[in-house]
């Protein structure tokens, strides 16, 4: 008697993040706590060594889809950024998340963990900004740089394709939040989950993320939206949002070509501003737009939902063997 042949189901949500807990260590460095995501690569063969840098509202969660694609092309490390994904923040130790303490933080992490070996960087949005910023401050790293990539990232406040009063309202608000009160009134009310299922999903910026979504996924969504909003220490939220609504990233050359993803349609950012700003920084440009309509992948995106952000001639470039340094 012949067998129905089951269509195997998705993995949900809750089934990919249990099965992330095999690539999470722990992470202390500074005296602060977080954790690192560390996947093998793919291929035993691969040399390469990829670190990834998450954006802003982000955490290994939420780019675990993201570094499962990328580990096609090489071992993937991403650590915690202070302040973001549950790990402590820089207040707690006396000091303010500004993009040059993070960049000198993720210098910390690249000398105690890859020590003389060559690494690709991807740096996402927010990422990119403080990687660059750290080869601005460590130019001796440059040259321990393979590749470096920018996953929808910028570097200068005129990127921003929002509005002049917008931008000025957005800059007062996280500005105003950034203080330590405000941001635990702020934390206590506004983030509560019933807020946030409530509210969120009224504004402009869930409007665009929901574009396409069926009921389930936009369920999903909200889920995790709810989740990142209470991991993510509010006043590192709000301080480094002030930040790059202020900030020029163009005052120091890195002597390192930038391959640079945009997405077709970005809510955030004006292509033409950021690459401008982008040829002032980096010795070449390299640009590849693939067809998404949103900023960055949706918050609980799989590996191949993620994988729309890797273009092909992008993976080319990926796929070509790095070489690597000799240990000291």
């Amino acid at each position: 008697m012949a067998t129905k042949t089951q269509t195997p189901q998705p993995e949900s949500i809750n089934d990919v993040l249990d099965r992330m807990q095999a690539f999470i260590k722990p992470l202390n460095l500074n005296g602060l706590h977080g954790r690192v995501l560390r996947i093998p690569a793919a291929s035993k063969t691969t040399r390469r060594e990829i670190l990834m840098v998450y954006g802003h509202h982000s955490s290994l969660e939420r780019m675990f889809g993201v570094a499962e694609a990328f580990a096609d092309y090489g071992n993937v490390t991403m650590p915690d950024m202070p302040g973001f994904g549950g790990m402590d923040s820089f207040y707690g130790i006396g000091m303010k998340p500004t993009i040059d303490d993070l960049a000198d933080y993720l210098a910390t992490f690249v000398k105690l963990r890859y020590r003389t070996k060559k690494i690709t960087i991807i740096g996402m949005s927010l990422g990119l900004v403080v990687a660059t910023r750290m080869l601005q401050r460590y130019p001796a790293l440059q040259k321990r740089v393979e590749l470096i990539v920018s996953l929808v990232g910028f570097s200068h406040k005129d990127d921003f394709s929002f509005s002049r009063p917008r931008q000025a309202l957005y800059t007062s608000l996280t500005y105003i939040v950034s203080h330590k009160l405000i941001a635990r009134v702020f934390y206590h009310t506004a983030l509560q989950p019933w807020v946030i299922r409530t509210a969120y999903a009224r504004t402009h910026n869930a409007k665009h993320k929901f574009t396409g979504m069926d009921e389930t996924e936009k369920r999903q969504m909200l889920d995790f939206e709810v989740r990142l909003w209470r991991e993510n220490d509010a006043q590192t939220h709000a301080y480094t949002n002030y930040q790059l609504f202020k900030f020029d990233n163009t005052k120091s050359q890195i002597d390192l070509p930038l391959h640079h993803v945009t997405a077709e349609v970005d809510q955030y950012f004006d292509k033409h501003a950021v690459e401008q700003h982008f040829r002032i920084i980096f010795s070449d440009y390299i640009e590849y737009v693939v067809d998404a309509k949103v900023h960055a992948p949706s918050v609980v995106a799989n590996k191949s939902e993620a994988e729309m952000y890797i273009p092909d001639t992008l993976k080319k470039t990926l796929k070509k063997r790095p070489r690597q340094s000799r240990k000291a």
